[in-house]
This record gives C-alpha cells, sequence and structure tokens, in this order.
C-alpha cells in the first residue's frame, strides 16, 4: 500500500509539529489568490526563509533582483532564521495562510518530518522536470519525496572531509592515511596532551556516523510501512566501536560536546602555541574559517581560506579498504508551503533558483549545487575535487516520518556521549533501539 498524505500526518505525531501541521493537508483551506486573468500570477510580495548566513549575499541580491524582473510588479522578501529555532518557527508559521513564508529552507534531516506531516505543496512531475529532475541529488530528493511524489528538493550539500595542519603532521612523521583504520592510527599519534590529534565532541554523532556507514551499517531501515531502528546490527555495532575507539584515543574534547566550530582547534592561538588539534572534520565551507586573518577588499577581517598551505590541507575520509568513506553530507532543501497564497510566484522563484546561472553561483561559492550536473563547476581546485567527492559517496539519515522529532529530543547526542564515556557498545545499541524505533514511526519514544 502507498503511503498517503492523510496517513502520513497521522503517524507523525510525536510531536507537536504533526498536531500543528494537520490541517496543512487540504489543498482548498486558506486558497491562493495566483490565478488572473490569462494564467499569469498576480502580483505580490512573496517570502522566502533562508537559514543561517551561508547564503552569501551575492546570491540573495540576485534572487531578489531576478525575481522582480522576471515577474513586473511582484517582488521578493528573504528572511534569514537562525538554525537554532527554525523548526519552532516553522511549526507555528506553515500552517497559518496569513502568515506563512511561501518557500522555505530546512535540514535535509528535517525534510522528511515536515514533508509526512503535510506541511508542502506537491511538486509535480512537470515542475520536477523542468527544475533538474533526475540530475538533481536523488538522496535529498528522497529526502522530500513519499513513495514517487515529490515535496522539497535539495538546495545545497555541504560534504565532510578532513582539515588537517600538514605542519604537524609532517613535524609527527605522519602520512596522509588511506584506510580507516590508517586514519585511526594517524590521529593518535599525532595526539599529545595539549593537542587533540582529532578534534572531536563525544556527543557529536553528524560525523561519527560515517563510521557506521563506512562499515556498511545503517541507523534504520524500512520495511513496508514501517521503520526499525538497527544499531545492533553488527555492522553498525563495529563502526560504533571504532568510532568510541577514535574518540578516546585521538580527541582531547569533553563527550559532552557536540559538533562545534571545529575550526577553532586548527586555527593558531592568540598566544602564538601550537594549535590545539591536528585535524578536524567539517563541511566543505568550513574552508573560510580557516587560516590567517586578513583584510578583503571591503576592509572586513576575514580568514584567507587555508592559503598556507605548508600550515592546512585537506582530504577526504579514507574508507575500510581505501577509496571515500560515505559520510554524512550536510546541506538543505527548499520547498512550497502548503498553505502559500501565492503558489505560482513561489514556484516562479524555484525556476530562478534552480537556473543554470544560479546553481553555477552556488558552485562557485562553496555550495554543492542542487544540480549535480554543476559540480564540475566546483571541482577546479583540491577543494572541489575533495567535496565532490566526498559528496559523490555521502548518506543520508532515514527519511523516517519521525526523524525530526529525534533530532529534537537529541537521542543520538545522549548515545553518543554513553559510547564516547567508554560504554558497552553492543548493550547500548539494543537499548536505543529500543526507543528509536517507535519515535522513527512517529510515535512517544
Amino acid at each position: 500500500m502507498k503511503r498517503t498524505r492523510s496517513i502520513a500526518t497521522g503517524v507523525a505525531t510525536s510531536i507537536t509539529l504533526a498536531l500543528a501541521l494537520a490541517a496543512c493537508g487540504s489543498a482548498d483551506d486558506g486558497g491562493s489568490d495566483d490565478g488572473a486573468a490569462g494564467g499569469t500570477p498576480e502580483a505580490a510580495d512573496i517570502t522566502l526563509w533562508l537559514n543561517g548566513a551561508d547564503t552569501p549575499e551575492e546570491l540573495r541580491t540576485y534572487l531578489v533582483d531576478t525575481f522582480a524582473e522576471e515577474n513586473p510588479g511582484s517582488t521578493l522578501t528573504i528572511e534569514e532564521q537562525d538554525w537554532e529555532d527554525v523548526v519552532t518557527k516553522l511549526t507555528t508559521a506553515l500552517p497559518d495562510a496569513q502568515n506563512t513564508p511561501d518557500v522555505v529552507e530546512i535540514g535535509n534531516t528535517q525534510a522528511a518530518t515536515f514533508t509526512y506531516a503535510g506541511a508542502f505543496a506537491e511538486i509535480s512531475p512537470e515542475l520536477y522536470e523542468e527544475l533538474g529532475g533526475d540530475a538533481l541529488l536523488q538522496s535529498f530528493v528522497e529526502a522530500g519525496a513519499i513513495d514517487d511524489t515529490k515535496y522539497a528538493l535539495p538546495y545545497y550539500f555541504g560534504s565532510r572531509y578532513m582539515f588537517y595542519r600538514a605542519d604537524a603532521w609532517k613535524k609527527a612523521g605522519v602520512e596522509v592515511p588511506t584506510t580507516l583504520a590508517e586514519f585511526g592510527d594517524a590521529v593518535k599519534e599525532l595526539r599529545t596532551d595539549k593537542q587533540s590529534g582529532f578534534a572531536l565532541g563525544g556527543q557529536d554523532w553528524r560525523n561519527g556516523i560515517s563510521w557506521v556507514f563506512a562499515n556498511d551499517g545503517e541507523l534504520a531501515v524500512k520495511d513496508g510501512e514501517e521503520w526499525t531502528s538497527t544499531l545492533s546490527d553488527p555492522n553498525t555495532v563495529k563502526g560504533l566501536e571504532q568510532w568510541q575507539d577514535v574518540y578516546a584515543t585521538a580527541s582531547n574534547l569533553p563527550a559532552t560536546h557536540t559538533d562545534e566550530a571545529y575550526w577553532e582547534y586548527l586555527n593558531d592561538p592568540e598566544d602564538g602555541g601550537a594549535p590545539e588539534g591536528a585535524t578536524i572534520m567539517a563541511p566543505s565551507w568550513a574552508r573560510w574559517s580557516l587560516g590567517d586573518l586578513t583584510k578583503n577588499d571591503a576592509g572586513d577581517e576575514v580568514r584567507d581560506g587555508m592559503a598556507d598551505a605548508k600550515k592546512f590541507d585537506i582530504f577526504a575520509l579514507p574508507g575500510v579498504d581505501g577509496g571515500v568513506a560515505p559520510v554524512f553530507a550536510g546541506g538543505s532543501n527548499l520547498a512550497v508551503s502548503a498553505k502559500s497564497q501565492h503558489p505560482e510566484l513561489a514556484e516562479n522563484l524555484l525556476r530562478i533558483i534552480y537556473s543554470d546561472d544560479y546553481q553555477t553561483m552556488l558552485a562557485k561559492n562553496g555550495l554543492g549545487p542542487a544540480n549535480t550536473e554543476f559540480n564540475s563547476v566546483m571541482a577546479t581546485d583540491k577543494f572541489g575535487e575533495t567535496a565532490v567527492a566526498a559528496a559523490e559517496a555521502s548518506k543520508l539519515t532515514p527519511a523516517a516520518p519521525g526523524w525530526a522529532a529525534v533530532e529534537g529530543a537529541k537521542v543520538y547526542e545522549e548515545l553518543f556521549q554513553k559510547i564516547a564515556e567508554g560504554g558497552d557498545v553492543t548493550a547500548l545499541a539494543a537499548e536505543y533501539d529500543e526507543k528509536l524505533t517507535p519515535m522513527l514511526n512517529g510515535q512517544a519514544g
């Protein structure tokens, strides 16, 4: 049986989001004033919510100007939201036809829950093809789809790879690893009392699950209509035990730390001493938080993006048998609110975002483009080449209806902290499988 939006809304009731969005599935509730004579949308101001500062000002200006040019009389307002509370804000705003943003950015791991809850308008097969079709990053497409129906499409990806202090590695006589085991050995050797060989927080599951994926493990699998947590799978346990060993022997960061601004550990401290970390794992855009401070053309102090090749370098996390490990891909999706009063104008905005010009601009600014045909625009230096290689091997978290509830409850932070503190991985896996399975299916955990 195919899952429908009404069924999906029912299974998402584990969080207040589902209660607030239960009415979103009705297409005629709230209405739309887009229809005008001749099929041209009536002029209006539409709103796009973007999260954080990842989208550069240049790209925002392009969207606003191009939208106004292509939709005479209409305007685009971009409102920036904080990643920390955007889910709460969307939960309140999306069901409200008078106040909903028309197009929203949502984290790729949160897209499934909002999709199942009926928060987003359906993207027709014709529009999907027009926006890029199967050339769009498919793992992100699947995160915003129910069966063959699409609701949220990829915006950009940020594949994770390893940034390291080349000078510290050279001084220690450590070579760049070619396998996952060699990586573990290298960062253990680089650790000192004052320097983490691999600066990694104990709660950092977003980087940690790469060890699960590298060992062919899964966080959860879907059987029919039900999701099951699979932490107890032998491959998953093996990956978690490897991560536990790397954390215990290579990192000086507390078990209570989650993923954070790791680049601070690689940059030279103000006192001129050695850096606190020799290696970090971060999305590709961390490049511009590394390196010496310099001034740009506007006179602002910025980092030089690792310009000193003798001090900094990068490599993709290697797989168990070599190659590139399937790391967790960061990034986000875009969707039209099901309550938008201007859906045709919202779709016109999507046409601009998925245009060749804008996809090229994303790639040139280090944001992995939604359309994979533009990956070549990124792969013009080692940073872009490594980002693309990591992205092509990457994986996402399960597209389960209750995943946002899992993230909101910080269940994986809790699990990984216990593993980092030396807990028995097999026992913890069984305990958290029992806790996570109902949550994944939208039931109380």
